[in-house]
């Protein structure tokens, strides 16, 4: 089973040379902008596998030499590939971990050390219980200590790190806003550990730990900017598309406090470690033209005009020769002969993506279409992530299907439940036990598994249980409920609603089970049951080890080993990715735009309104204060609006596809 295909989708379109050029005089060239040294891989695992061995390799020249090897080490979910190939070292390789001494980076504060939150124990599960390092030599802050003694045991936490000779090798991750830590916007660089107060963006960013934001602690231990630059070597490490624009800023801008990662530009002995999507908005990955020669295809040549037309705030059409010049581009210009041959190429390009028939039009000439006319009608399976995906990501395309007589089917991956509110449980449960009393009032069967949950939820249920087994299904009852009212509304058959229950998810926390080949039998077995012509899957590629990429993985695995069973149905298949609430294809990416009148709009807001559960306090809403609905609509008419920008037609809305081809 290949676990992480959804790894290689972006590089279809970036040259190796932009990542891993063939020589120190090239790579010099490319890199001008970043003043960072950059290591750029094509997966977060084979970027922390680097980390990993040169941290084993540390800690061996340092046993050799007799030494203790001095970590500082930090938690969430950027390290831990880090530390699994860690542990796994320590198991092939028999590495040691006798002489290394750990001081975490930083704890919430006020939070018990027993916490299951707590960093140090986090660390603690992914690294410290499966190598042989001695307690003693852990160190962390104490997120109990009492507040009128913070002062005094963040200065003991530096003068123990100073004790054993400072730290030797530091990993940092990269906050949304550029934080180092919980060094916020506005530290200085010469800031040592403190208690700092978390701000809204930092707290928002811990309900994917904690749940909900009223969980999180109000404030957090942290070593502080200049106690970070004091290390002997630093490993900035970023995965992801989300993390792409600030990375851009850390790299290649000014050193500012607002942005406090941008003070590592002044460390001597730092390297950045990007995977490709976090390398994304690097000039040398973005915008190669202004680095290098370019080996120009459609695609960067669509990204290029792009970016033209917004800098000079012109549509394609209007593009000059002296635009073209005076922005790096004249290489098309050699290339097409005039501005004009470049414009309307793109411009036909961009214009032959939009469709209001996204099975494709029957009877149509379906050569600039980006669907084919035959089969009609089609079979269509859209695979949701989660019970609501389909409707916030793609509901006027699964409307335009459902209209436009394909059969359509619905195969959402995962339960969902972990994001149903107790108070949602209650709500159901008190209108069964009403249900009950009214028609069935000698019912001991209901009335005792009432009287169960309502006292786990409202009485036994401490901060971080997991919820028992049952109030588990009937949170994702509740989301199958909404799921298929949504359905309902769109006139989606009954019969092709699929829920799969992809055991990874199945866990009752917010850390799941790694992808398996159980999940991805599931998808097989479906995927052969109904033999599609089209498959929609969600491709959102933000988050590296979030549910959105691994419901890919396992999409993108089942095709795969499908293809080796040479499945007949597959030669006559396309895959399309659609993206979620948060993000859009970039335009030079789209390969089909589905516009949206405002009646279809608002109708694909009501799909949405069904999902109840997941409107106002919501557990993982996310950093957006807005509600899915209106992420959505704001996204679609973003689309709608760069598409009129760069001259072409006005639509209230468009949804965005790229399509996915197989090996």
């Amino acid at each position: 089973m290949k676990a992480n295909l959804s790894s290689q989708i972006v590089l279809h379109r970036i040259p190796k040379k932009y990542y891993r050029p063939d020589d120190v005089l090239e790579l010099s060239g490319i890199s001008r902008f970043e003043k960072i040294e950059t290591n750029i891989s094509e997966t977060s695992i084979e970027g922390s596998r680097l980390v990993a061995r040169e941290i084993a390799d540390l800690i061996r020249e340092r046993q050799a030499a007799g030494k203790r090897c001095v970590l500082g080490l930090n938690s969430g979910r950027t390290p831990m590939e880090v530390y699994e190939h860690l542990v796994e070292i320590h198991r092939n390789e028999k590495l040691s971990f006798k002489n290394v001494v750990v001081f975490n980076l930083f704890e919430y504060y006020p939070l018990d050390a027993t916490s299951a939150q707590s960093c140090l124990n986090q660390i603690r599960r992914m690294l410290f219980d499966h190598v042989d390092i001695a307690p003693e030599h852990i160190f962390s802050p104490d997120g109990a200590i009492p507040q009128n003694e913070i002062v005094k045991h963040c200065h003991a936490y530096e003068q123990k790190i100073a004790d054993f000779g400072g730290i030797d090798y530091q990993i940092l991750g990269v906050g949304p806003v550029g934080n180092i830590g919980f060094n916020e916007p506005g530290s200085q660089p010469n800031s040592g550990a403190r208690l700092i107060l978390l701000d809204a963006i930092s707290r928002k960013e811990a309900t994917r730990l904690f749940g909900t934001i009223d969980k999180v602690p109000a404030g957090a231990i942290t070593l502080g900017i200049g106690s970070i630059l004091k290390a002997k070597r630093v490993a900035l490490l970023a995965w992801g598309d989300s993390k792409s624009p600030i990375i851009h800023s850390v790299v290649e801008g000014a050193v500012s406090d607002l942005i406090p990662a941008s003070y590592m530009q002044t460390h001597s002995n730092i390297t950045i470690f990007l995977d490709i999507h976090a390398a994304s908005s690097l000039t040398r990955i973005s915008h190669p033209w202004l680095v290098s020669s370019c080996e120009w295809n459609n695609r960067l040549i669509r990204r290029a005009i792009i970016w033209l037309c917004m800098k000079v705030n012109k549509p394609i059409l209007k593009l000059t020769n002296k635009d073209y010049n005076e922005n790096g581009l004249s290489e098309l210009l050699a290339l097409y002969g005039s501005a004009y041959n470049v414009n309307i190429k793109i411009f036909n390009d961009l214009q032959h993506t939009i469709t209001g028939w996204p099975g494709g039009k029957p009877d149509a000439d379906d050569t600039y279409r980006p669907e084919r006319a035959k089969p009609y009608p089609k079979r269509v399976v859209v695979f949701s992530p989660h019970p609501d995906d389909d409707v916030i990501s793609m509901g006027g395309t699964l409307q335009r299907l459902v209209d436009q007589q394909h059969e359509v089917h619905i195969a959402y991956q995962t339960s969902g439940n972990i994001a149903v509110d107790d108070d949602e449980v209650i709500r159901y449960i008190a209108f069964v036990k009403g249900f009950k009393d009214m028609f069935c009032p000698d019912n001991d069967i209901i009335e005792a598994k009432y009287q169960e949950i309502k006292q786990f939820l409202l009485q036994d249920k401490k901060e971080n249980d997991i919820d028992t087994l049952d109030v588990r299904m009937l949170k994702g009852l509740i989301r199958r409920g909404e799921a298929k009212a949504a359905d309902r509304y769109m006139n989606v058959r009954l019969r092709n609603i699929h829920f799969l229950n992809l055991p990874f998810y199945e866990t009752g926390t917010v850390k799941k089970r790694d992808l398996t080949q159980k999940d991805v039998d599931i998808i097989k077995a479906l995927l052969n049951e109904i033999c599609p012509h089209q498959i929609y899957v969600a491709g959102d590629l933000a988050d590296p080890h979030g549910t959105h990429k691994v419901c890919l993985d396992a999409v993108l695995a089942a095709v795969d080993e499908l293809q080796d069973e040479r499945a007949a149905w597959l030669e006559t298949c396309r895959i399309w990715m659609y993206r979620g609430a948060w993000t859009e294809w970039e335009i030079d990416l789209i390969e089909m735009a589905v516009p949206l009148s405002p009646e279809e709009l608002l109708h694909k807001r009501n799909a949405i309104l069904r999902h109840q559960s997941q409107m106002e306090g919501a557990p993982f809403l996310g950093n957006d204060e807005r509600l899915f609905w209106q992420r959505s609509e704001e996204r679609n008419k973003t689309t709608a609006d760069m598409y009129n920008k760069l001259g072409l037609a006005a639509y209230e809305a468009i949804e965005a596809f790229v399509q996915y081809v197989p090996k």
